[in-house]
């Protein structure tokens, strides 16, 4: 098994391909809901990225075929005065999963991280999501907080 991992080029055919296959494996997974994503949303997912100069993503793949995913978004800490890493979206596709193949993804992603000198990286995990959890917690991952007496933040959405 040859395990690659590469920062993607927006503007590579194969790489928008794998991103736009992996999104949608995420979004096929039970724990996303179980939706391939609409053909609207495959066709401007690569146009959409592109608008956005600080996201970079992460490919991993077996075999020169398209295993994992870590797609990330670069914004800035006002306390650090240093950029922020998000994972917003991270996927091994089943049928790679327990070949250390997240742990490969985490470290590319951090790696990138420390080169665009980030003070973190961040992430979103379900609740119901313990092997996630696990990996996440396993790779140094931990619930934020600024002050125990305030408790851990709270992620909130509000749909527009």
């Amino acid at each position: 098994m040859d395990i690659k991992y590469s920062k993607a080029d927006l503007n590579n055919d194969a790489d928008a391909s794998a991103i736009i296959e992996m999104v949608n494996a995420l979004s096929e997974d039970e724990i996303s809901g179980s939706q391939p994503l609409k053909s609207e949303i495959r066709q401007n997912l690569i146009p959409a990225l592109k608008k956005y100069p600080n996201s970079f993503t992460i490919l991993a793949f077996v075999d020169n075929k398209p295993a994992g995913m870590s797609l990330c978004f670069e914004s800035l800490s006002s306390f650090k005065a240093r950029p922020i890493v998000n994972i917003h979206d991270f996927v091994v596709k089943r049928d790679f999963r327990g070949h250390g193949i997240a742990k490969g993804l985490l470290k590319a992603t951090e790696d990138e991280a420390i080169r665009r000198q980030a003070c973190k990286l961040t992430l979103e995990v379900l609740e119901g999501n313990e092997l996630a959890q696990k990996i996440y917690t396993k790779f140094g991952f931990q619930g934020y907080e600024l002050d125990p007496q305030n408790g851990k933040a709270l992620f909130w959405e509000k749909p527009i």
